[in-house]
């Protein structure tokens, strides 16, 4: 039964994801909010990316709400990065399961958040910045997460987060959902995962800075030449990102474990991509190696290789989990993501 329920929504997505994605070009630099692609999580960037398979941990809020039931224990996970730039990148989330064992679902909240530090305002008149202030310009993502077990084998999930980019005094907001869903195959170790990110209304950026003095007729002598006028601003797509994704735990006992996962990404704002990783543990969960490659076959792709390493250690009843990953870049610097969670 499982099985027609998971091909009947897989089904659904793909028809969604053909009419929604439709495009014969790239349409880079199209979409607002592209701080929503970031990837979040130490663990699931070293494996370049590909984590809509196993999110079995917090961060699902962002890769997969649909694999936020495979969490048996309350779990905090917060995660920084140094961006291009100058910019600082930080997510955290809290999920919860309800009932025993998840058997009334998992809830979740997450934020996500790219800041930059403040900067003069520089002008005509002002070109070194000493009289007009100082201004920043930061976007920010609040997320409501719930995921309920269908079966034994099947999970779906969403999240709605309410979305702001601001700078100076001027921002513009809107609210989005993801959808995710998860499988347990009927083959040992091989999981099925498929989401889709970041539905929702255009973004348009409003605020007092578009405010102007206008001379409406310039041809008129003696009119009010300093009318206020609003500049009126483009709006623009979320960005739209569908996944699909597999995993392998080719190796599994007490001692070890190696786990490979494929994703394939369908955008709306650029070609399709692949991105491969892979996952070692050993001495029971306690150590853990992670490489992978992102954005195979994607045109101009930016992103490389990947790498990161974890520790997991447990103190009384709570499990501490330190997670770092290097993510390389052909043209900008490279990136280094530090994560810390916490089972209690």
């Amino acid at each position: 039964m499982e099985k027609k329920i998971y091909c009947i929504i897989l089904v659904i997505f793909v028809a969604l994801t053909q009419i929604t994605f439709a495009q014969n070009v790239s349409k880079v630099g199209t979409t607002a909010a592209k701080f929503l692609g970031i990837p979040v999580g130490a663990r699931a960037t070293a494996m370049g990316t590909a984590f809509v398979s196993i999110a079995n941990d917090a961060t699902a809020t962002f890769w997969n709400p649909g694999a936020l039931n495979l969490i048996r224990k309350p779990e905090v996970h917060i995660s920084h990065a140094e961006w291009f730039g100058g910019l600082s990148f930080d997510f955290g989330s809290i999920a919860y399961p309800l009932g025993i064992n998840g058997s009334f679902g998992t809830a979740a909240v997450s934020y996500t958040m790219l800041t930059m530090p403040e900067e003069l305002v520089t002008t005509v008149d002002d070109p070194d910045g000493e009289f007009s202030g100082k201004f920043d310009a930061g976007s920010y993502a609040i997320g409501i997460s719930y995921s309920k077990s269908l079966t034994d084998r099947f999970a779906i999930g969403g999240t709605m987060k309410y979305i702001v980019e601001r700078i100076y005094n001027s921002k513009a907001t809107s609210f989005a959902i993801d959808l995710g869903t998860i499988y347990e195959t009927p083959f040992k170790g091989v999981r099925l995962g498929v989401s889709i990110s970041n539905f929702g209304p255009k973004m348009q950026m409003d605020g007092e800075d578009l405010i102007v003095q206008k001379d409406i007729d310039p041809t008129i002598a003696g009119n009010n030449e300093s009318i206020n006028a609003l500049l009126l601003t483009d709006s623009f797509d979320l960005p739209l990102l569908m996944r699909i994704g597999i995993s392998w735990e080719m190796i599994k006992s007490d001692f070890n474990r190696l786990t490979f996962v494929v994703d394939a990404m369908h955008p709306n704002d650029n070609t399709e991509s692949m991105s491969l990783g892979a996952e070692y543990s050993f001495l029971n969960e306690l150590f853990f190696l992670r490489g992978g490659y992102k954005n195979l076959f994607l045109e101009n792709n930016e992103g490389r290789f990947t790498l990161g390493f974890g520790v997991s250690h447990m103190f009384g009843a709570s499990d501490f989990k330190f997670d770092y990953a290097f993510s390389e870049f052909k043209h900008l610097q490279n990136v280094h993501l530090f994560s810390l969670g916490v089972t209690f």
